[in-house]
């Protein structure tokens, strides 16, 4: 865990991975109507990230692709980026895809964070400064954590740069240079 006190990436690392057990595990609950207190070698079911990744570092599990970055969000990304809904998919989608990445030994998943980043920043940003406040709520709910926190700063910055050109003096004066030099004797 990179922070341990930040919501944030504690929010990402509770995210569900699917794995698949490569050594049996005895006195394990993983669900609950189980009625056995056990895993089998070669099972598949779904950890948060935190657990999958200290069970893989174990060399017990082994981590596969999570369903947020299969083959129809890539497809879709590689489509148009900017109308893609990924926080119904991940809301923590760069995050969980950054500490995924080393996991997973899947180097497309790098490449995909990437274009898709580049292309939704620049949309997230020209929306953030032409957006009446009326479209914000339909704008949010397709940004992930990430994005609503650049939209949400972009908007912050917009409006400071209107209050500045707006009103108050262009240039203020140092309070240096009110005052007046001591006489040399």
């Amino acid at each position: 865990m990179a922070n341990y006190y930040d919501i944030d990436d504690i929010l990402t690392e509770e995210e569900l991975v699917p794995v698949v057990f490569h050594k049996a595990a005895n006195g394990v609950i993983i669900d609950p109507s189980s009625e056995t207190n056990s895993v089998e070698q070669g099972a598949k079911v779904e950890l948060p990230l935190w657990l999958a990744q200290e069970l893989h570092w174990r060399q017990a599990v082994s981590i596969s692709v999570p369903p947020c970055f299969n083959q129809k969000t890539r497809l879709e990304i590689q489509a148009d980026a900017a109308c893609v809904d990924l926080r119904s998919r991940c809301p923590y989608f760069y995050e969980f895809g950054c500490k995924i990445l080393p996991l997973v030994g899947d180097k497309t998943i790098e490449i995909l964070l990437l274009s898709a980043f580049k292309i939704r920043y620049k949309e997230i940003l020209t929306k953030a400064y032409t957006a009446a406040y009326t479209a914000t709520s339909k704008v949010l709910t397709l940004l992930t954590r990430e994005e609503t926190n650049l939209y949400e700063a972009a908007q912050t910055s917009m409006a400071a740069f209107k209050k500045w050109r707006m009103g108050g003096p262009r240039l203020q004066r140092a309070s240096v240079l009110g005052r007046k030099r001591k006489p040399v004797n």
